[in-house]
């Protein structure tokens, strides 16, 4: 494969891709001083990825410098990336990695939450942590999400406290028929 030729880095440009000035005669066009920064950006790249040995980057700043002309800049990076490389990720077996966690149903938790309530609300809470538990055991088997004992857990006290509720509001209407 052979290596572009030199390619200035133009951020303006966006794509993060660094773009090939158009024209044949772009090797015998004079290097700008900015034109000679690239070069030795791209030969820093190279030297701190140990591409270069440390003569050799010296060398080549110091010819990139001296460059009349971005054919001689080209020369001088050719052989390197046009930019820093990312490292590779080392490659880890799949039998290392973690397995990954089911998602948990915010509407089991909301339950759950609602069901825990019920105790500080005197039981105002029990109808959405009933509401909120079934909801969220639908979604749960449909999804295949975890929460399914908070869903449960909202499920039970909800329908406790609404229990206690149903058994207070007979009691009393027991003793109101029994006053009179």
């Amino acid at each position: 494969m052979t290596h572009p030729s030199w390619q200035p880095w133009q951020p303006w440009q966006g794509s993060g891709v660094p773009q090939q000035w158009a024209g044949a005669g772009a090797a015998a066009m004079l290097a700008s001083h900015a034109d000679r920064e690239r070069a030795v950006d791209v030969l820093r790249a190279g030297y701190g990825e140990g591409r270069l040995e440390k003569p050799e980057f010296d060398r080549r700043v110091a010819r990139a410098y001296a460059a009349r002309t971005v054919g001689e800049l080209a020369l001088l990076v050719a052989d390197l990336p046009q930019g820093p490389v990312p490292p590779a990720a080392p490659a880890v077996p799949a039998v290392f990695l973690p397995a990954p966690r089911a998602r948990v149903n915010g509407k089991a938790v909301a339950s759950a939450v609602c069901g825990g309530l019920c105790l500080f609300t005197f039981g105002l809470t029990g109808i959405p942590a009933v509401i909120l538990g079934h909801t969220a055991r639908a979604e749960i088997a449909r999804t295949g999400e975890e929460g399914d004992g908070l869903a449960l857990t909202g499920l039970a006290l909800g329908w406790l406290a609404n229990g206690a509720w149903v058994v207070l509001m007979l009691l009393s209407f027991a003793l109101a028929l029994a006053s009179g």
